[in-house]
């Protein structure tokens, strides 16, 4: 259990780069860097792949299936829809309207053993964080609510839902192959993810000679390795890992981390500290994570 909950939040802390990513990236679309991210994500599966062909097993069919409808929800469309939630409504509030994921995982996750009231003070910690977090002052400049703000709330709950739907499914999928080990889910999940970009730039993505004359493309190469090989890959592996050490529940509330770690960033790259809320609903969110693995001991 306590490398389950290690994995998970290593894996969170990786995620939580991919928030600040798109306000890096400069003057690339939000098409060119979720295609750049996971097109260096599929090479990297694919390479693992080649090393230890002799090792590792491929898979059936079916199970190939499987990873490209997982791909499409929690690597390719989800980050996609968060990219454009962060160019319409800023950083902070997708973040947290992703925070929720916890909540939403914990409920349609819970384990039939675990009784609910075992899990509320963990739930009400969290909402309390979130709470918080909406009622602060947010940097994002969002207080005009333009169109493309409540665009941009609108793409992070779609986003929402696809990794929601992903973190349940996988772990399901998961617990019913244990024959295949962290690792070779990622890749496969890894190759089924680069094609998909691929596709995804060679119809809608910025043309590769427009994108060679820009400003801040060795930046953009930069984040979109960086992003492919850590909170791609390397944070695939270790969720699988916690995915199949854990609930579907308690991996749910291990989500937090991303959202601490997001904001830990956002303000990093901000330059600024939090407000008394903000550093109060990071508490909470902690406490929330703590109550809950107690809750599933």
């Amino acid at each position: 259990m306590l490398r389950g909950i290690l994995a998970g939040l290593a894996g969170g802390a990786l995620w939580g780069l991919v928030f600040v990513a798109p306000r890096m990236a400069g003057d690339y679309s939000s098409v060119d860097l979720t295609a750049g991210r996971f097109v260096a994500y599929g090479l990297v599966a694919s390479a693992v792949m080649l090393l230890g062909m002799r090792t590792r097993r491929l898979p059936t069919w079916r199970q190939a299936g499987s990873a490209v409808v997982m791909s499409l929800l929690g690597f390719t469309g989800y980050y996609l829809l968060l990219v454009l939630a962060i160019r319409d409504a800023g950083t902070e509030v997708p973040t947290l309207v992703i925070g929720t994921i916890p909540i939403w995982v914990m409920l349609l996750g819970k384990p039939e053993h675990l009784r609910w009231r075992a899990l509320i003070p963990g739930l009400a910690l969290t909402l309390g964080g979130l709470a918080l977090m909406m009622g602060s002052p947010h940097g994002d400049g969002s207080a005009g609510l333009p169109a493309s703000y409540w665009r941009g709330i609108a793409f992070a709950t779609a986003s929402l839902v696809c990794w929601t739907a992903f973190a349940i499914l996988n772990s399901a999928w998961l617990k019913r192959h244990p024959e295949v080990n962290a690792t070779d889910w990622a890749n496969w999940l890894g190759v089924a993810t680069g094609i998909g970009a691929l596709l995804l730039w060679a119809f809608a993505g910025t043309p590769a000679a427009d994108m060679a004359g820009r400003e801040g493309l060795a930046l953009f190469v930069l984040l979109c390795v960086g992003t492919g090989f850590g909170s791609a890959w390397l944070a695939t592996i270790l969720w699988n890992v916690a995915s199949q050490r854990l609930s579907a529940s308690l991996c749910g509330q291990l989500i937090v981390s991303e959202t601490l770690f997001a904001l830990l960033y956002s303000f990093a790259w901000d330059g600024r500290w939090p407000s008394a809320a903000q550093a109060a609903a990071c508490v909470l969110f902690t406490m929330g994570i703590l109550a809950s693995i107690k809750a599933h001991r």
